[in-house]
């Protein structure tokens, strides 16, 4: 665990909005961790949690969430994480190891642990991109653990309502290299507008052979589902209104985007994957994850 010196230091990128949402997975990682069924691993996350004071006391393991999975924070809402870390974690290392991609790019990392706990082949190079606050948490609470990646990992300390890509390309990221492209957990906070122009950028980036996978959400009204457990306890428990964090303007299609683009693309929803793996959340009623779709898209060679 990270010392108390280093609570003092970087823990401002996650105290608040956003960043703190990136504790909220953390701690969902962590659970799931632990858990005698675990869908991934992440021995990192558990430190992210307990070295900022927003989420100190927050559970980190299975037996501090008396009432497991019927819990629709620590319970359902973690499942959900463990899950999703799961599936992206395969479509990376499918992209790397099987598409031919040898760069990777993390759209709004945050505490992204891949590049340390992924096998990655050799002349891989992961781009973290997020906010200076945010890495600098992440790399002060890395750096207390000797933690060592087991790829080439490039932070790239920058905001992606800048020019993030001159920041990229000023990194080492080169457009003539396949890349794979991550945005996990990030379009639900952008205007449509900007959605479309970072899909947009992601397109003219991308080389034959690359690969993009992101999250976004279909409903038509967000609000709607204002008063599901999922967003109640969120919100009344850890102080974090993700309704009041999320653009609630209208969502183009991105993925039909990219299809009138030559990408081939499929959308899924969580509970496809919750039954291939047996173990994830099911529909309910009133359910905030109804709408989340996982889309993954790619640009055949010729």
């Amino acid at each position: 665990m990270a010392d108390t010196a280093h609570r003092d230091t970087g823990a401002e990128g996650v105290a608040g909005g956003v960043g703190l949402t990136a504790l909220l997975v953390a701690a969902a990682r962590a659970i799931e961790t632990h858990r005698p069924d675990s869908l991934a691993q992440d021995t990192y996350a558990e430190h992210f949690v307990r070295a900022a004071p927003a989420s100190a006391d927050w559970p980190v393991r299975p037996c501090q969430v008396p009432d497991g999975d019927s819990d629709p924070l620590w319970g359902r809402f973690a499942r959900y994480f463990g899950l999703r870390t799961r599936v992206l974690d395969d479509f990376l290392v499918q992209s790397v190891r099987a598409g031919g991609a040898r760069q990777v790019v993390l759209l709004g990392a945050g505490l992204d642990t891949r590049a340390h706990r992924l096998e990655w082949p050799p002349g891989c190079v992961l781009f973290e991109i997020d906010t200076e606050g945010v890495l600098a948490f992440k790399h002060e609470v890395l750096d207390a653990l000797s933690a060592t990646p087991r790829t080439t990992r490039v932070p790239v300390p920058t905001d992606l309502r800048t020019d993030w890509v001159s920041a990229l390309t000023g990194a080492g990221f080169d457009a003539a290299v396949p890349t794979a492209w991550l945005a996990e957990g990030l379009l639900f906070y952008l205007p449509g507008a900007a959605e479309t122009c970072l899909i947009d950028t992601v397109d003219r980036l991308s080389t034959q052979g690359s690969a993009l996978a992101f999250e976004v959400k279909l409903d038509e009204d967000l609000l709607a589902h204002r008063d599901s457990p999922l967003y109640t306890s969120t919100h009344h428990r850890l102080g974090i209104d993700l309704l009041g964090l999320f653009s609630l303007g209208p969502r183009p299609d991105s993925a039909a985007g990219l299809t009138d683009k030559g990408w081939t693309t499929s959308v899924h929803t969580p509970f496809e994957f919750t039954r291939r793996h047996g173990r994830g959340p099911l529909p309910e009623r009133n359910d905030a994850l109804a709408g989340n779709r996982w889309v993954f898209a790619t640009r055949p060679r010729r």
